[in-house]
């Protein structure tokens, strides 16, 4: 069994990385800025951090490029793997990412305007490389639905379903967002979390609602997940990579120190 992940991750908003209380706060002016994207990739890196996750969070709403730069200075300096998400459109903006310095390219509103990307980037670079994000609201007893371009508008998809269909398609790894419990420290959604890890066979990250230590525990050992991603715990001081490793080794989970 693989060591399970702790995974930072950094919303990026005009070239900043952010934080706000759910999603589509940006153009409400309900995001607070946290600091330079790259100074704290390096914070993370040297606290132990598995994995480093960036998301231009307002790129596919408005149109705008991703963050080259951002992502050619951080790999630079950081040894860990990056994700990187956000208005990446096309196996071109794939390549582009890819060479700038990351590991992983992670895809959300584009996979489901045009489910064939995911197959395609697959194809190209390997499904290794392929990350497919889903942001989940609940709307009803059991189910959860698919939101796309930053949690803004319904697809009137099944959340557990469209993993299955991306994971058949191609994808490497899910990334599962919950809109509800984002941002609120209230949490993670076990119920959803569980639902996807037991539906795929790819390695499921739980992202949404990081709070206490415990929270981290309760996602991977009843949510089954495989990482765990968080902001606000670590952004604002709240607990260390570190901090969060050592605690669910004590509880017998298995993290790479």
């Amino acid at each position: 069994m693989l060591a399970k992940r702790v995974i930072p991750c950094l919303d990026v908003h005009a070239g900043q990385v952010t934080r706000g209380v759910q999603f589509g706060r940006a153009e409400a002016g309900g995001l607070r800025n946290v600091g330079d994207p790259v100074e704290l990739a390096m914070r993370y890196n040297d606290q132990g951090a598995d994995e480093m996750v960036f998301f231009d969070i307002t790129a596919s709403a408005f149109g705008r490029e991703t963050m080259v730069g951002v992502i050619e200075r951080t790999a630079e300096r950081c040894f860990m793997p990056l994700t990187v998400g956000g208005g990446i459109r096309s196996v071109e903006d794939m390549h582009v990412m890819l060479m700038a310095g990351a590991d992983k390219i992670s895809i959300n509103s584009a996979a489901l305007s045009h489910p064939e990307l995911i197959r395609a980037g697959a194809e190209k670079f390997g499904s290794q490389c392929i990350v497919v994000s889903i942001d989940a609201r609940k709307v009803g007893e059991g189910r959860w639905e698919v939101f796309s371009h930053g949690g803004r508008k319904a697809t009137g998809l099944d959340a557990v379903e469209w993993a299955v269909k991306a994971v058949e398609m191609g994808a490497g790894e899910i990334v599962l967002n919950s809109i509800d419990a984002d941002g609120t420290k209230a949490g993670f959604d076990l119920a959803i979390t569980r639902k996807v890890s037991e539906s795929v066979e790819v390695p499921v990250v739980a992202s949404g609602g990081a709070g206490t230590l415990e929270h981290m525990a309760d996602v991977l050992l009843q949510g089954k997940a495989d990482a765990v991603l968080a902001a606000s715990i670590f952004h604002f001081g709240d607990y260390t990579v570190r901090d969060v490793k050592l605690f669910l080794g004590g509880r017998g989970i298995d993290v790479r120190l």
